[in-house]
């Protein structure tokens, strides 16, 4: 059978993402890519809306690419934000900040925002995707053992839902499982489809 995106078969698709999750669910779209990661300062202007901060940072991350992209490059760029009341629970930096962000998620609804920015040496696509998450009463020793076995460092909100924190913790959610996981891949699959 012919794959569905075929029309890339020429092209150099670029994933900058580090993330094992994005690099999981763009292979899932049966494309052919390779990681290149040029780190950015992902830091969140104060006076910016939490809503526009996934396209924001995935924008910035396609525009500070150090190479020059060439006819048949594409280049794909990904962030995801947890929002909880309006604010950002970003990237934790200890064991205590994810405990208070997981306490804060508990028992209760946050939205989760992806955004990912498609460019070539033409044009740039951003694609945003929103979930609500629900969690139910997460019990103290619960998330602190979630927070010792699985290290949730890397992930913004301190957790990921495709762990053991995920299984017994959303009661519900509301939009796309992958846009919690980081890649919104039926948007992305529509937008590579039209490239």
């Amino acid at each position: 059978m012919e794959p569905f995106l075929s029309k890339l078969e020429n092209k150099r698709i670029i994933l900058a993402s580090n993330s094992p999750r994005r690099q999981e669910l763009l292979r899932g779209l049966e494309v052919n890519f390779e990681v290149i990661v040029h780190p950015v300062d992902e830091t969140v202007p104060p006076e910016l809306p939490a809503e526009y901060a996934a396209a924001y940072l995935s924008k910035l991350k396609a525009d500070s690419f150090p190479h020059e992209l060439k006819e048949n490059d594409i280049l794909i760029t990904a962030d995801t934000v947890v929002i909880e009341n309006g604010h950002l629970l970003e990237k934790p930096h200890s064991e205590r900040e994810a405990f208070d962000m997981i306490k804060s998620l508990s028992g209760a609804t946050h939205t989760v925002m992806t955004a990912v920015t498609i460019k070539d040496h033409k044009k740039r696509v951003t694609l945003e995707d929103e979930t609500k998450v629900t969690f139910r009463f997460l019990e103290e020793d619960e998330i602190w053992h979630y927070i010792r076995r699985y290290r949730p460092f890397d992930k913004a909100g301190s957790y990921g839902i495709q762990e053991w924190i995920g299984f017994v913790g959303v009661s519900s959610i509301e939009g796309s499982y992958f846009t919690v996981m980081g890649f919104p891949q039926h948007l992305v699959y529509q937008q590579l489809k039209k490239w």
